[in-house]
This record gives C-alpha cells, sequence and structure tokens, in this order.
C-alpha cells in the first residue's frame, strides 16, 4: 500500500480539481492491477484509496505540514490549513498586482479620463477590440460597470474602482495627472 499512498498523492496534486475516490480508483486500476488491497485483492477499491489518503493525512499532520487534502465538491485534493491563510493571501495579493499589458493600461487610461464611458467608445479611441481587455480589467476588479448609456443598443458604461485607486496609490481621481502634464513628461522623454 506504500506505493498506492505515493501515486494518490501524485494523482490529486496534479490535478487542477478535484478527484472522486472513484476517478482516483479508475486511474490506478487502468494501467496496472499489480496492487493488493487491504483485503488481499488484485485490483484497488474505493476504500483502499480513502485510507491511502487517511494516511496521508496522518503523515502531513504529524509532520506538522501546513497543508491537508480534503474532501470538497464531491472529490479530493489539497488545501492550505485555515491558520496559513494570512501568508497564502498575501501571495495571491502579489500576484494579482502582476504587470498590466499597455493594451491593459491603455484601456485603463482610457476608462479613467473617459469614465464613464462605453466599449464602442474605448475601441474608437483604441481603435482595436477590447473584449479580452475589458473581460481581464474587469476580473481584477480595476474597472467596473456603472450603468448603461442612452444611445441606441444602450451599451454598459465602464468605471474606474476602488481597487484602481489602491493598485495606482491614489486617494482620488483628482489625483490623476492633467493631460497636460503627461505632455510634459512624454516631452521631456523625448529629449532626453
Amino acid at each position: 500500500m506504500g506505493n498506492l499512498k505515493s501515486i494518490v498523492e501524485a494523482l490529486i496534486f496534479a490535478s487542477d480539481v478535484p478527484l472522486s475516490l472513484k476517478q482516483i480508483k479508475e486511474i490506478i486500476d487502468e494501467p496496472s492491477k499489480k496492487f493488493l488491497s487491504e483485503n488481499g485483492s488484485s485490483t484497488i477499491t474505493e476504500e483502499d484509496v480513502k485510507k491511502a489518503i487517511d494516511d496521508l493525512n496522518l503523515e502531513y499532520s504529524e509532520r506538522g505540514s501546513s497543508f491537508r487534502i480534503i474532501e470538497i465538491a464531491g472529490g479530493y485534493q489539497f488545501a492550505t490549513l485555515p491558520e496559513f491563510a494570512k501568508w497564502v493571501g498575501k501571495l495571491f495579493k502579489e500576484r494579482s498586482k502582476k504587470k498590466l499589458s499597455q493594451a491593459a493600461l491603455e484601456t485603463l487610461a482610457i476608462i479613467a479620463y473617459k469614465q464613464p464611458i462605453s466599449k464602442p467608445e474605448i475601441e474608437s479611441i483604441r481603435g482595436v477590440n477590447v473584449d479580452h481587455v475589458i473581460k481581464n480589467l474587469l476580473e481584477r476588479k480595476l474597472i467596473t460597470i456603472v450603468g448603461r448609456a442612452e444611445t441606441i443598443g444602450r451599451p454598459l458604461l465602464y468605471g474606474t474602482t476602488r481597487e484602481f485607486l489602491k493598485y495606482f496609490g491614489l486617494k482620488n481621481l483628482s489625483d490623476l495627472p492633467k493631460p497636460t502634464e503627461i505632455e510634459e513628461i512624454i516631452s521631456g522623454d523625448d529629449e532626453q
């Protein structure tokens, strides 16, 4: 059963979705029926898989690991213990602050200065489709839907969020550089 534990651990670790006992059993049974289960059978049972998970969790607990294999959504997956959530949260907060693409920055600048603004208006300024960029900015909570335009088709209107202000270290929108200041910065860079 020692090798079974390693295989179960590897399967759960490698999966990006929870795996059920049945799925794990079927994956293990397919390539090889070399294992002897607890009851002496040549095939693995779901009970064998569950025992392997329980044994792994016992090992994790005994060595003070920060994670366990938990049952969730009808399957099993690795999860960090709640007492480590603070540090994991910091990791994901830092990850979410990854640099924005040039397209995202351009779109965000247009929204910040012209809000509320519709997607067709943004696309007419940028000259390209912004579906993916808008979706990304919405997911990152840098922009939000603030209403609908009174024009034909009533397109959604977008505006920036508090998260936008936090991301760029602004107290409020009036802290954004004025267009003339931006031109001065750009022309200063050209001279160097």
